[in-house]
């Protein structure tokens, strides 16, 4: 029970630190928290669930979020994102205060 703790645990530490890394091509914009409206234009994501989160870089990647707006830019920003690199970033933002 233990060991299974540790690697719970040891998972844990990793999807974080690997959250953060990928996050900070998103903190120029959004700020080191997710405090700041990116370029003016966006909402704080600071406190958005995992699954708002998710769904939104899943719209930017396809291309259907915010075509008007800073869609085009997060498109770029999404493009190299894959389905599990989406899901790790939009847990590390859910967890930014």
């Amino acid at each position: 029970m233990k060991t299974l703790l540790a690697l719970w645990g040891l998972s844990v530490m990793l999807s974080a630190a690997e959250g953060g890394a990928l996050y900070q091509k998103c903190a120029a914009c959004h700020g080191a928290k997710g405090e700041k409206a990116a370029l003016g234009k966006s909402e704080v994501i600071a406190g958005w669930k995992a699954d708002k989160t998710l769904d939104a870089l899943k719209g930017y990647k396809a291309g259907t979020r915010n075509t008007k707006g800073m869609g085009a830019i997060m498109k770029g920003q999404t493009a190299t994102l894959s389905e599990g690199d989406m899901k790790t970033l939009s847990e590390y933002i859910a967890g930014l205060k």
